[in-house]
């Protein structure tokens, strides 16, 4: 098996000591590395924000992380590319270490160029979102609105249930496409390219990979289905 370094980040100390975010990171990760024929030789978790010019310096696991990346000539996985930064200049940093990054959200075959792209698109899209958070603010406060209403929580809260939702409903959509390749014998790739041969939409509406298809039965345990790699 190949083998990688996992490299996992929060952003606070709290998520740190409750131990939100770091698994599903984890897990994440472990079910990329099975999918794809990795073997997690190494794991390195950072807590810290990421900002600024010299966020490297301020991470040292990451740099740890580099270093034995380096040693055992292998990439390093992060579950998703804001794990690393959703900063343009840091991200093109990190290519310049001549360490393979490979994120697990998109998967293996993506080259660093793309990465520069969605490096991008996400800085932009924090931008926006602080934005309009701002401007949302603002106008609450016009409107005498207590910020820190409990209607903004529950709010979220059914915003997270409807995505949590709407992926359940997709996984019950693609299962039965999945299902009768996996009786043929196919491997997790071998499914996940005869989906996107076949025009089936991810979640997302992009390409398959062979994580995405072992994902689909953990969203639908109660149909009593696993399929193997």
């Amino acid at each position: 098996m190949k083998p990688i370094v996992a490299y996992l980040r929060v952003s606070t100390g709290k998520q740190a000591k409750s131990g939100l975010g770091v698994e599903a990171q984890r897990e994440a990760v472990r079910r990329f590395a099975d999918a794809e024929g990795y073997s997690i030789v190494d794991e390195r978790v950072e807590v810290e924000t990421g900002k600024g010019a010299d966020a490297l310096d301020r991470r040292p696991e990451l740099a740890s992380a580099l270093e034995h990346a380096r040693k055992r000539k292998c990439p390093i996985v992060v579950a998703k590319l804001d794990r690393l930064s959703r900063d343009v200049a840091f991200i093109s940093g990190l290519m310049a270490q001549r360490v393979p990054f490979v994120v697990a959200e998109l998967g293996p075959a993506v080259d660093p160029f793309v990465l520069h792209i969605y490096a991008a698109l996400a800085e932009k899209e924090r931008a926006l979102i602080s934005e309009r958070t701002k401007q949302a603010l603002a106008a609450a406060k016009a409107r005498g609105v207590t910020l820190g209403n409990p209607r903004l929580a529950e709010a979220r809260a059914r915003a997270h249930k409807q995505l949590i939702e709407a992926a359940e409903r997709h996984a019950a959509l693609v299962l039965p496409h999945i299902l009768p390749l996996h009786e043929q014998g196919l491997s997790l790739r071998a499914i996940a390219r005869e989906l996107t041969a076949r025009g089936v939409a991810t979640a997302r509406g992009g390409q398959w990979y062979a994580v995405h298809v072992a994902d689909i039965p953990r969203r639908r345990e109660n149909a009593g289905v696993r399929v193997a790699g």
